[in-house]
């Protein structure tokens, strides 16, 4: 069965290539000749990992699927949820949405947040989406060198590092992203 991932991110695309059954040849972007960036203009999570499914499957005609994420804290009444990428711009820079982040969780003594991420896939015949949550704190200091994003500030509930201290092994074990992809992967074995 052909799927594609609706992606352009490479790391994020091996990353998933390994979680999925055999029999799925996995497609990038790239592969199918969509070079675009998908506008991500829903309200929520959920309907932005949709809009990247509809998008591919409609313009494309492949079976898709796509995901949205996005880190929810819990003393900023959700935020940055569905703008993490952009949170502090468009610009969509790692550094400048952390250091952002940090900045407004200095006063408060709440730092629990989780890690979110929905995964729309659609093919022809069903629609069906996927949820992936991972719970932890936002730590003061950044810490590590590995992963991307708001990693480097992000400490799982029950780890003594952070994401970005971890290697991908590690990280996939526990993942928002990796629990969200192997429920995926288990209904596309059925």
């Amino acid at each position: 069965m052909k799927l594609v991932f609706a992606t352009h991110n490479q790391h994020k695309f091996e990353e998933i290539k390994n979680l999925l059954p055999p029999h799925i040849e996995l497609l990038s972007l790239t592969e199918i000749g969509c070079e675009e960036d998908i506008a991500e203009t829903a309200e929520t999570i959920e309907g932005n990992a949709q809009l990247k499914a509809d998008y591919v499957f409609e313009q494309y005609g492949y079976g898709c699927f796509a995901d949205d994420t996005g880190l929810e804290v819990a003393a900023l009444n959700g935020a940055p949820g569905v703008y993490s990428a952009r949170y502090a711009g468009p610009q969509k820079n790692s550094e400048d949405n952390m250091q952002k982040l940090l900045k407004e969780l200095e006063e408060k003594p709440d730092r629990s947040a989780h890690f979110k991420t929905v995964i729309a896939f659609r093919t022809e015949k069903e629609q069906k989406q996927f949820t992936g949550i991972c719970e932890g704190r936002i730590v003061k200091d950044r810490k590590g060198s590995q992963g991307f994003g708001y990693d480097p500030i992000f400490r799982p509930d029950g780890k003594d590092q952070t994401f970005a201290e971890m290697t991908l092994d590690e990280k996939s074990e526990i993942s928002h992203r990796a629990r969200a992809f192997r429920q995926l992967a288990e209904y596309l074995q059925k």
